[in-house]
């Protein structure tokens, strides 16, 4: 009577293994400190940014304001020419006029510039056969919001975003000789090829 449990016991462990306990598997998440809950937040507050009217202070309100705000980066008018006019073939006169008048003033042109990154990982699958290397499924969904708001001294003459306001995406590797095949790529750095 007890093998007949012993038994049935072992069965059922080997069929919750080989069937897969997605719970099992790792997961990770990627998240840039921000006020944003969505990306739809983000893009609301960046939309009430006016270019000639917001000021330097209305940005803190607003969560755009690196003394305020979390990961907000300073740029200087250095950089926003670096991203303006990376080659000698763009001009200043190809530029936005909001940017040619902050241009102008050099030091007193400055930028604010925001990446939020709300990422989820999640693995999913069969255990075991992730766990050798054998078959690795992820799925990996969330929202990217990017902003530069360009200030000429206290006033905002200038603002950009984009983003991704959804990903989804889905990941999967098969490496029929599981393990093996990751140690076929060590040896063949080490053994030399004739």
């Amino acid at each position: 009577m007890k093998k007949n449990k012993l038994t049935s016991f072992l069965f059922l462990a080997c069929v919750l293994i080989l069937t897969g306990c997605t719970s099992l598997l790792p997961s990770s998440k990627t998240t840039t400190e921000s006020p944003w809950e969505t990306f739809d937040d983000a893009k609301k507050n960046f939309d009430r940014i006016l270019p000639y009217k917001t000021k330097n202070e209305d940005l803190k309100a607003l969560s755009f304001h690196p003394y305020a705000t979390e990961n907000v980066e300073i740029l200087t008018y250095l950089d926003i020419i670096q991203r303006f006019m990376p080659n000698p073939s763009r001009e200043m006169k190809d530029l936005d006029q909001g940017l040619q008048d902050c241009l102008k003033f050099k030091e007193l042109c400055y930028a604010y510039e925001i990446n939020i990154l709300n990422m989820k990982t999640k693995r999913f699958g069969n255990v075991i056969l992730d766990l050798f290397s054998f078959r690795r499924k992820r799925e990996d969904y969330g929202w990217n919001f990017k902003a530069l708001i360009v200030l000429n001294e206290d006033l905002v003459i200038y603002k950009l975003w984009g983003g991704k306001p959804n990903t989804h995406e889905f990941h999967e590797n098969n490496k029929p000789l599981g393990p093996l095949q990751e140690s076929e790529s060590i040896l063949r750095g080490v053994v030399p090829t004739p």
